[in-house]
């Protein structure tokens, strides 16, 4: 399914507008980065010129980082167009998906639906960027509640690849199928989920961080130590195995028991959720048993593990945390 790829607005040029338009930028794709807020022309133009510096520094970083080189830098920002609420008639009317990235505030989001209810054709997607709120309560703040959905976007947008989109009961699957293709268009990785609170990301990194700062709390290690486990243990292994992968690579069973043990010795709250009993009960335990939250019956075990192992391994040498053989020393 193709979509016009010439047509993309996001309203709202805060952080998360201008992460969203670089990320079209980038890919070389023309956007339009809308300022809703009102100003007047001197403003304005102070305005416009501190976004246009913070793409541009967001851009120098990449250079500096290799990513691309000056000259394409520049092209990159021969992408965008700023305008004001006044001046975006045209290119509302034209577009083909609007990203709203207004801030979190409900009362601004209605006010901002119905204007883009008027001013976008009814074909126009719109997608709210909202970590905040859900598909089906904005859905109801525009017309034509059929081509609207979520797309949650994680910081730093141009450069984190996952967005999370979620649909309403109204909304159009041809609709949301545009918007998928854009977004892998762009490099992103788009996931689906249902209208629930905290999405996907949000929702598990709120439970982490809660528990990471409730142990310095109790004194169990120091922040750095923590830090220090996760970005070299915890976050190494799930940037290679998702979560429910990992539980079939070591077994449910295992966490039932480990999640047992943790409710007695520190709180409630570790005891593991039903499904996992279930999937016990059923013989659905990972790997070993060929089935888990994943059915490997007919996957090749060898190369799927190789594969997997093969990935971390890059990622230990990336971060200059390979193991070294013999510690380094030679032997003659």
């Amino acid at each position: 399914m193709s979509v016009d790829l010439q047509g993309i607005c996001i309203v709202g040029a805060g952080r998360m507008g201008e992460g969203i338009a670089l990320a079209f930028m980038f890919a070389g794709l023309p956007v339009t980065l809308i300022d809703i807020k009102p100003r007047d022309a001197a403003a304005q133009a102070r305005y416009f010129s501190e976004v246009e510096d913070h793409l541009r520094g967001e851009l120098a970083t990449l250079v500096r980082l290799g990513s691309l080189d000056a000259a394409q830098a520049e092209q990159a920002m021969s992408h965008v167009r700023l305008c004001n609420r006044e001046g975006s008639g045209a290119y509302l009317q034209d577009a083909a998906v609007v990203f709203e990235a207004v801030p979190e505030l409900l009362e601004l989001k209605t006010l901002t639906f119905a204007w883009l209810s008027q001013a976008c054709a009814a074909q126009t997607v719109i997608a709210s960027t909202t970590s905040t709120f859900l598909v089906t309560q904005l859905a109801a703040l525009v017309t034509h509640p059929q081509r609207f959905v979520n797309a949650h976007w994680l910081n730093p947008a141009f450069l984190m690849p996952l967005v999370e989109v979620s649909r309403s009961e109204a909304t159009c699957p041809q609709v949301l199928q545009r918007l998928m293709v854009l977004l892998k268009r762009i490099g992103k990785v788009p996931v689906q989920c249902s209208p629930a609170a905290g999405y996907i990301v949000p929702r598990i990194q709120a439970l982490a961080m809660n528990e990471a700062a409730r142990m310095v709390e109790e004194g169990v290690a120091s922040a750095d130590d923590i830090d220090t486990a996760i970005r070299v243990g915890f976050g190494l292994r799930f940037s290679v195995l998702g979560m429910l992968e990992f539980i079939d690579w070591g077994g449910g069973d295992i966490l039932f028991y480990a999640s047992h043990y943790l409710a007695q010795a520190i709180d409630p709250r570790f005891l593991p959720p039903q499904v996992i009993a279930d999937n016990m009960a059923q013989g659905r335990n990972g790997l070993r048993e060929g089935h888990g939250f994943y059915d490997y019956q007919d996957v090749d075990l060898e190369a799927y593990k190789l594969q997997r192992l093969g990935e971390f391994t890059r990622k230990l040498e990336l971060m200059g945390l390979s193991p070294v053989f013999n510690g380094g020393v030679t032997t003659s």
